[in-house]
């Protein structure tokens, strides 16, 4: 099975101020394009040849699984965004994150933290657990929620090629960004229980 980008729904330019046309160009065109090309070569005459990306995440080890949670995360990253969506939760996942952390502010004050703070290259999340707990967790390079059992609702890439074309070292600014193009929509849909 030949595992290829998923198209995004908007334009390279799209996403400006946040992120640049030029970081999409390289961030999106070239570093997770070159997770896909390596996972494809990687998994020739493998027992994952034929598995989904999920499986392979789940299953595999080394050069493979670096590969294919870097597929996964980015994916997942690129697909949670939008120029016109919704900025804020509701419902059920606003009830959730209100009772977790007091407000929606309070949340974003944690995950900003959370973001920041990740020594090195990495990922910030907003996970449920199997029962609908929320809880902000860090991952260090490849690492994906899906093989600590939890479900991923949102994620903030905090690896430098995610940024530095636009902030340089400015990590904190790039993550104050993100809520402008968070699509809350997006969010809630993976939320339902």
């Amino acid at each position: 099975m030949e595992h290829k980008l998923p198209e995004l729904d908007y334009a390279h330019e799209a996403l400006e101020p946040a992120i640049s046309r030029n970081t999409i160009a390289y961030h999106y065109g070239k570093h997770h394009q070159t997770y896909a090309t390596n996972l494809n070569r990687l998994i020739q005459s493998t027992e994952f040849e034929n598995a989904d990306l999920e499986t392979i995440v789940m299953k595999s080890s080394g050069g493979i699984f670096n590969n294919a949670a870097q597929v996964w995360n980015h994916s997942f990253y690129f697909t949670s965004f939008s120029p016109e969506g919704k900025h804020a939760p509701e419902g059920a996942l606003a009830e959730a994150i209100n009772s977790e952390w007091g407000s929606f502010e309070k949340f974003k004050e944690e995950f900003e933290k959370a973001a920041v703070t990740l020594f090195g290259s990495g990922w910030a999340w907003l996970v449920a657990d199997k029962d609908g707990k929320l809880k902000i967790m860090q991952t260090q390079n490849a690492g994906c929620p899906l093989t600590e059992g939890m479900k991923p609702l949102m994620t903030m890439d905090v690896w430098e090629h995610a940024y530095y074309l636009d902030y340089q070292n400015r990590r904190a600014d790039y993550i104050k960004n993100l809520w402008n193009i968070l699509d809350w929509g997006v969010i809630e849909s993976r939320y339902q229980l």
